[in-house]
This record gives structure tokens, C-alpha cells and sequence, in this order.
């Protein structure tokens, strides 16, 4: 028997394909919480969701479903298949020439790319994961275009990569001396200063944004976090698990940045630490915009939110001085 999954308004009728014992997915925090199947069964997502799945196998690794509606083209998991609930799709990443230039630069050892707006740059933001956000999500496109249509001021990126992401991510004193005394001076060192800066990031880069945020308001006073892995502490590497010190931080300081974009998937396990999180910021009166996507832990969810993250951080309406 074949694979099959149909779409009946909100809800799913799936039919494990042969040789399938679970079923992995965005819902299941995929292979940390596997559900067990053993004949058709039923999921209901919310409206206009979009969901990756995939099955294991009777020795537990990850298979395709051979009927899938379409292919999540997932880079972290090439066998997830994509499917749409309500006739919802997920945008198309961006392409063809940018206007703007791109630069290859170096700060302390460490490459950089950053992509410089035709108009020159009211403002800069920095881009944790940055090779991802380069070239998966095509952040520089999405932002060229929001300015050509005027709905964001012309921003520099500073795409920045990490060399352990799950160490430095998790409030690395050294990740703050290497973009505060290298990435950012050899930035308006070869480019020229810009009048503000914020910092972006998804899942642990999201956390490690707020975190810069919180610490060095002064310097990023704008901050965007996508998915925020908000369960986390120094050293820590478990993130469904770990205490949520960064929201007791913001909860107790009388500080941080001046506003900030937070989104989140409800088909996600850290839906929960982030409504939690946007409590905290509406207690504390900062700045926010808080977005929820009709889809999980993934690159469709951020390139969703991307011009919306932009446009609440920087958008032609608001003061970047």
C-alpha cells in the first residue's frame, strides 16, 4: 500500500505508507517525540497551515511518504515531505539580480558577507546564521524589495556565521567581544559607519539576538527573533528541556533593546516559551510585534515572517535616527 495524505479543510486523513511504524513531523518535534501508527489516522492543523512530515521505519530511521502532495525541500531534511491545509502556500524564496552590491569582508579570522543597499544604508542589521539567511531565505532580496516599494528604509545587512553555533549561541561572552570589537568596526571600517544597527536571528541565533539585545541595548537597539529557542542556559544543550533564563533576565532588568519583532510557529515545540516571552514584554512595556505562523520549526516559517520582522524593526514609518 501507498502512501496518501488528503486534505479536508483543516484537518488531514493520512495512510502511513508500507513498512512505516511512526509518523515524524512538525507537530511531533520530529524524531523526539515520534507518534507510533499502525493504519490511517487523522490530524487537524489550523487554518492555512503548512506542515513537514515524513515516517521511521521498523529500525527507526526516517522514510519518505512515496505519494507526497509535494517535497518540503527542507535542507536539514531532505526526506520531509510538505503538505497545505485550506489552499494556503508558503511563499516562494526571492530571485534574480540585486540592485545593491554584495562584499566579501573579514573580522577576526571569521568571513563575512554583507550586502550594501544601492541608496545607501539608513541603517544597519546584523544576521546570525547568516549563510543560511543569505541563501536559503534570501533576506538581501526581501529587503531590497520592501525598500524599492517603500515600506522599509534601505538597510545593510552584515550576514555573520558562527563556527559552533550550539556553544556560541548559548551566551557566549566570546560571540559578544568577536561581533562587538570585530565584526561591527571592520563593518564601518570598509563600508562607513551606520546611524543604528539591530541583530536577526532563528531558533538558537534568535535566542543569541535577544540575548545581545538585553546585554548591549546601546548597540543593538532593534532586535528580531525568529522561533527563539528560549529554553536554554550557558553550556546547556538541551533546548526543550533547559530552564527559560532569558525571560526571567528580561523580566527582572530594567533594560535591553527598544524594540523587538518575535515570531514564532504554533506547530512548534517553543510556542509556549514564546508566548511566554511576549508576556514578559508587554509587562515590561518594550516595543514588540508578536507573530504566530500556521507552521513549524523551520525555513518556510522564516521566510514567512521575513518581511514582516523588517518592516516592524525598520519600516519607512518609523525613526531610525
Amino acid at each position: 500500500m501507498q502512501g496518501m495524505v488528503e486534505v479536508h479543510g483543516r484537518r488531514l486523513r493520512i495512510v502511513p505508507p508500507a513498512g512505516a511504524r511512526a509518523f515524524i513531523a512538525d507537530v511531533t518535534d520530529w524524531m523526539h517525540d515520534p507518534w507510533p501508527v499502525s493504519g490511517p489516522f487523522e490530524l487537524e492543523l489550523p487554518r492555512g497551515a503548512y506542515l513537514e512530515y515524513a515516517f521511521l521505519d521498523e529500525r527507526g530511521e526516517p522514510m519518505p511518504d512515496p505519494e507526497a502532495p509535494a517535497p518540503a525541500r527542507n535542507p536539514w531534511r531532505p526526506y520531509a515531505a510538505a503538505v497545505w491545509t485550506g489552499g494556503a502556500r508558503p511563499p516562494e524564496a526571492p530571485s534574480g539580480p540585486l540592485l545593491g552590491r554584495t562584499h566579501r569582508l573579514r573580522a577576526g579570522g571569521r568571513r563575512l558577507i554583507v550586502y550594501e543597499p544601492p541608496a545607501g544604508p539608513a541603517a544597519s542589521l546584523l544576521v546570525l546564521d547568516g549563510v543560511a539567511y543569505y541563501r536559503i531565505a534570501k533576506l538581501a532580496h526581501v529587503a531590497e524589495a520592501l525598500w524599492r516599494e517603500g515600506r522599509s528604509v534601505p538597510l545593510r545587512l552584515v550576514f555573520s556565521e558562527p563556527e559552533d553555533r550550539d556553544r556560541e549561541y548559548r551566551f557566549d561572552p566570546a560571540l559578544e567581544r568577536h561581533l562587538l570589537d570585530e565584526v561591527l568596526p571592520a563593518t564601518a571600517r570598509e563600508l562607513g559607519a551606520a546611524p543604528l544597527w539591530g541583530v536577526w536571528g532563528a531558533s538558537l541565533g534568535g535566542l543569541s539576538a535577544l540575548w545581545l539585545g538585553l546585554e548591549h541595548p546601546e548597540v543593538f537597539p532593534r532586535v528580531a527573533a525568529q522561533s527563539p529557542a528560549l529554553r536554554a542556559v550557558p553550556g546547556g544543550r538541551d533546548a526543550r528541556r533547559d530552564p527559560e533564563l532569558l525571560s526571567e533576565r528580561y523580566a527582572e532588568s530594567d533594560r535591553g533593546p527598544e524594540r523587538i519583532a518575535l515570531q514564532v510557529g504554533r506547530l512548534e515545540w517553543l510556542l509556549a516559551p514564546a508566548r511566554r516571552f511576549a508576556a514578559v514584554l508587554a509587562e515590561r512595556g518594550t516595543r514588540h510585534e508578536y507573530r504566530e505562523y500556521p507552521s513549524g520549526h523551520n525555513w518556510t516559517t522564516w521566510r514567512t515572517g521575513l518581511a514582516d520582522g523588517l518592516v516592524d524593526l525598520f519600516g519607512s514609518d518609523l525613526d531610525v535616527r
